[in-house]
């Protein structure tokens, strides 16, 4: 099977929060057309800094950052959103005093057009939304805002979503419902990146992995791979990898 052309790629990336410290230490990642890669590792690692690196919510020191060729690293969100980037955050994900439908409708702020197109596709993706669309998000349990949050990312129709924790908080039953939507939009066309602390649930439905340690790429394969690797099994998955 033939390697799927590059979509998005960051090279040797260096970024932190505060001056002359990284967290980031030369961290790389390709993801391919239609690929659903998973970020693991322990806490701490840059895992989610490499996702707000690639957003655009955090500068990028040194390296760089493509989308389908072109350079994109100094890029701010707002004009990645418009060339089909999303990103769905860990917490405060939603409007909490707004309705469903009124959150999605601030997925299209950029074009507003677009809404009743694409709120039905949305809603055939998460039936939830339309049932729930004049219910406060606020009002919903923390597996339903997750949906929301999906959603409105969703709006803007992108080539590449960019998750952040989205099992994060959830029960177990509500984890998985998670992890088949974000198969469900994949399979739709979307290619993901998905940062996890669940990282054996991750690694079962993802293509390919990262393992990060110390903001640098320490274990890189697919995830079937990942999950039979001994050393990935004892420093990254623990015990939960062997009792499976």
């Amino acid at each position: 099977m033939p390697e799927p052309e590059p979509l998005l790629v960051a090279t040797d990336v260096v970024a932190g929060y505060v001056p002359e410290v990284n967290i980031l230490n030369g961290c790389s990642l390709t993801l391919g057309e239609g690929e659903l890669i998973g970020i693991i590792g322990p806490n701490g690692a840059g895992k989610s800094t490499l996702l707000k690196s690639l957003f655009g919510l955090l500068s990028v020191r040194s390296g760089s950052i493509t989308f389908r060729g072109d350079d994109v690293t100094s890029l701010r969100p707002h004009a990645l959103v418009a060339r089909g980037i999303g990103y769905v955050p860990q917490v405060d994900n939603v409007f909490p005093r707004l309705t469903v439908r009124e959150n999605l409708e601030m997925g299209v702020y950029q074009r507003p057009n677009t809404f009743e197109a694409r709120y039905r596709v949305v809603s055939e993706l998460f039936p939830l939304l339309a049932s729930r669309a004049n219910q406060r998000a606020g009002l919903l349990s923390g597996g339903e805002r997750q949906m929301v949050a999906m959603g409105r990312a969703m709006m803007m129709d992108p080539a590449v979503l960019l998750l952040d924790e989205p099992s994060a908080g959830l029960s177990p039953a509500l984890q998985d419902e998670v992890f088949v939507r974000c198969r469900t939009i994949n399979d739709a066309g979307v290619s993901i990146v998905m940062v996890e602390q669940n990282a054996h649930r991750c690694l079962q439905i993802c293509h390919r992995g990262y393992v990060l340690d110390q903001g640098s790429n320490a274990y890189t394969g697919s995830g079937e791979s990942l999950l039979a690797d001994p050393k990935v099994i004892e420093l990254y998955l623990g015990t939960l990898a062997k009792a499976v």
